[in-house]
């Protein structure tokens, strides 16, 4: 039945490029509101970029930083714009300046290491600003990323609790409340993901409960489709999907959209059904690497193991607007080992599949 998914795509590639066309003109400047919202202007296409905007927190100067951070590779690729690059960092040391508005998001137990990695911040962006007078590319790209890991730490940190109340009768599936990351070794080498049960805790969760019982060790990637996905989680045997053994039955996941600007998540229907056309998940399909669940076409509700990689092309699938965002749910992003995953075609192997941070946010169903 997930042979519909393959069919779907592969049948949608000009119906994905006429409505990406017609809904960027009749959106052109729009930009949502409220909890969780992207930035404007252009798509943002970094796994991890996204992962930390998807972050629900609420302090105005961190974002600010990030932004002047994230800015730079803009400015490098657009001709190598010197001035607007330090400018970027000169905005970022001076909300550093006032660290208080900072930690005041943060919870007092946390806050010495929170001013730990803002002192850290300061002396790395005093550094990359001589690095900048080189005006080489690598070494500001590469000073830059330390200086993000530091930013997504404190953002982390300013997560005091899970941010909603799971609905009820998802209450037999595993729950990742927060974050976690993957490792994952394949016969051409590794790749590491983050997964958000921020955005998709009830998806995230039974991923990464999988993950733990080893259910993806030696299973292979049955599904390539240049410029679209790498599928996996298809187990051997009749089944397409996990069967619970304590239950002896088939686990279904819900399809699960967080929406731009809204608290929690929806469940069991796509967008398009919904009539919400312009609605923007948190977690879009903008970034190769975006680790989503497959399902059979007809039953929004019927995914259970597979999982594809959103392998993004920006020239068939552009960013911001196509016909997987909202259909499909996104519940991670690749953060090492693109070079790897651009490699991979069906039947390669996951050779192994490790949780490697994040486990303590699993949250297992009560026995029945």
């Amino acid at each position: 039945m997930f042979n519909l998914f393959k069919s779907w795509l592969k049948n949608s590639l000009k119906a994905i490029l006429l409505v990406t066309i017609f809904l960027g003109i009749i959106t052109a400047g729009w930009t949502p509101s409220g909890h969780a919202a992207l930035p404007s202007g252009n798509a943002i296409t970094d796994g991890k970029a996204l992962l930390r905007y998807a972050l629900p927190i609420d302090n105005k100067p961190v974002r600010k930083l990030q932004v002047s951070l994230e800015d730079i590779s803009n400015q490098l690729r657009a001709n190598k714009r010197w001035g607007a690059v330090n400018n970027d960092l000169k905005q970022a040391s001076r909300i550093l300046d006032q660290p208080s508005q900072i930690l005041a998001s943060v919870p007092e137990e946390r806050q010495p290491q929170a001013q730990a990695w803002i002192t850290e911040l300061k002396s790395g962006i005093a550094e990359l600003q001589e690095v900048v007078k080189t005006k080489q590319k690598e070494p500001i790209l590469n000073g830059r990323a330390k200086l993000l890991n530091l930013v997504s730490l404190l953002e982390e940190s300013m997560v005091k609790e899970f941010p909603f109340e799971i609905p009820a009768e998802y209450s037999n599936l595993p729950q990742l409340k927060g974050r976690a990351t993957i490792a994952i070794k394949t016969n051409k080498g590794d790749l590491t993901v983050v997964v958000d049960g921020y955005s998709a805790p009830v998806t995230a969760g039974n991923f990464v409960d999988l993950v733990q019982r080893g259910f993806y060790n030696g299973l292979e990637f049955t599904r390539s489709e240049e410029s679209y996905v790498l599928q996996t989680g298809d187990p051997s045997g009749k089944e397409v999907g996990f069967i619970d053994p304590q239950t002896g039955k088939y686990r279904a996941v819900p399809l699960e959209i967080l929406v731009e600007g809204e608290k929690e998540p929806t469940y069991g229907i796509t967008l398009e059904d919904a009539g919400r056309y312009l609605d923007m998940p948190v977690l879009p399909f903008s970034s190769f690497g975006a680790l989503a669940m497959a399902r059979p076409e007809g039953d929004v509700n019927g995914a259970s193991s597979q999982v594809f990689f959103f392998l993004f092309e920006p020239e068939l699938t552009p960013a911001g607007r196509n016909l997987l965002d909202g259909r499909y749910t996104v519940f991670g992003y690749l953060t090492e080992g693109r070079e790897i995953l651009d490699k991979l075609n069906a039947d390669d192997k996951i050779e192994s599949a490790t949780v490697v941070q994040g486990i303590e946010n699993l949250v297992q169903p009560e026995p029945a």
